[in-house]
């Protein structure tokens, strides 16, 4: 039987170098100012970002380096080399002290921004947890357990950003308001679906149509159990996120410059290339990992019945309710779950990874990216009896691949366009 895994991971590749920061950003990038340019990154491919900023002003337009400055924010391991622009590591998916005082210099610097001076804002996925600068009477340590209460609950990245937005004095437009005297560009790699820039990075430079009133709404609806400070903070009227008609966004702009219906496009390309009918489910898909493998697992084994060669395709961001204690995220966990339902079917396989090369994880540049599934994966499966049931009761997707090996390794990719999946039907 052919071995699917090679096309599987090209596949993926093509979705992931569409969005590289080498890639989409220079095209979008503002003439030079009178004054300075400030540039303020954050997200997994902050780092990136900055550095082909760097080399479009630097080299290509021979700017005095004198003239730029700024911070990259981005995720433990994902730093590149720059020249001007400082680039700070810090954590993701849960935010740490490194993050923190990353925030703090952000902020001063956005304050120093003059009426001559470009703040050059660049943003991807992993902003949120990257920038963390808690509100007056809401501690680090507050600040991180409700962060982690939030990335248990199985609430979808919008909910938790509206939490986020309201108990943030960098969220919700007000980085922005810190540096309105300067013109503001915010250029932005999209990792949420819609392509919703209020909840890119939690929406630094723009306005927030949520309120404080709907994060307490959030905070029900889960029944998650906050502090007495926290719940003092969601009362406050001053934590009130920006809103449409705010001074802050007088000068401020805002473009999309990588999109996932762009990357999915991408991998479709090199799918039909390869000879297969492509069902294309679209880049903004939600919901729980595990029931959307399941209508995924329909899909494929009707086409197998139908005799048809078959890729299905899908982008989008699912969410996995955490009620075990082991180790995954949502792309391994939906391979998971299509490793039970497709066990019987060595002509069907299926990659589920993740555009930024880390798939839930521990916050290591080591995490795994996903997971792949085939014919070698049920062979396994049956040889060690491994039950796809049990490791999914637990939420331990990460066990199961590790002694299937089949884990889907890429490393930083040093950009975020949410999820790819695909299943290959042969």
């Amino acid at each position: 039987m052919t071995d699917r895994r090679p096309l599987l991971r090209e596949i993926f590749d093509a979705a992931v170098a569409a969005a590289h920061p080498d890639v989409v950003l220079a095209a979008h990038l503002r003439p030079v100012p009178k004054g300075r340019i400030i540039c303020l990154a954050a997200g997994k491919g902050a780092a990136a970002m900055a550095a082909a900023a760097e080399r479009h002003y630097l080299d290509t337009l021979k700017l005095e380096p004198g003239r730029l400055m700024g911070i990259a924010t981005t995720r433990h391991g994902h730093g590149v080399p720059t020249r001007r622009i400082k680039v700070i590591e810090a954590g993701h998916p849960m935010p740490d002290e490194a993050g923190l005082k990353a925030a703090e210099e952000t902020l001063q610097l956005a304050a120093t921004a003059g009426p001559d001076d470009l703040l050059l804002v660049l943003l991807s996925g992993g902003g949120s947890a990257n920038w963390i600068a808690p509100v007056e009477g809401v501690s680090f340590m507050q600040k991180q357990q409700l962060t982690r209460a939030l990335l248990r609950s199985g609430a979808p990245i919008g909910e938790i950003n509206t939490v986020r937005k309201h108990l943030s004095r960098i969220k919700g437009g007000r980085l922005a308001r810190a540096g309105q005297r300067a013109e503001i560009v915010t250029l932005a790699i999209s990792d949420v679906p819609h392509d919703d820039p209020s909840a890119i990075a939690s929406g630094p430079t723009v306005p927030d149509p949520t309120t404080f009133s709907d994060a307490r709404a959030i905070i029900a609806k889960y029944k998650l159990d906050i502090d007495p400070a926290t719940a003092r903070a969601l009362e406050d009227p001053n934590n009130e996120s920006c809103k449409p008609g705010d001074a802050a966004f007088a000068r401020a702009s805002y473009e999309m410059i990588a999109r996932p219906r762009a990357s999915l496009d991408a991998a479709v390309t090199r799918t039909k290339a390869a000879g297969y009918e492509v069902i294309d489910l679209g880049a903004d898909l939600e919901g729980e990992a595990r029931e959307v493998a399941a209508d995924h697992a329909r899909l494929a084994l009707a086409a197998r019945a139908q005799g048809k060669r078959v890729a299905i395709l899908s982008g989008g961001e699912l969410t996995v309710t955490v009620t075990g204690n082991g180790r995954g995220g949502p792309n391994q966990e939906y391979a998971l779950a299509l490793a039970d339902l497709l066990k019987d079917m060595p002509d069907i396989a299926a990659l589920a990874g993740d555009t930024d090369g880390a798939d839930g994880g521990a916050g290591s540049a080591s995490d795994p990216a996903g997971a792949l599934i085939d014919a070698a994966t049920f062979a396994t499966m049956r040889a060690k009896d491994l039950d796809p049931k049990a490791y999914l009761a637990n939420n331990d997707a990460t066990a199961f691949f590790t002694a299937t090996g089949d884990l889907l390794q890429t490393g930083p990719t040093l950009t975020n366009v949410n999820d790819v999946r695909v299943i290959l039907v042969d």
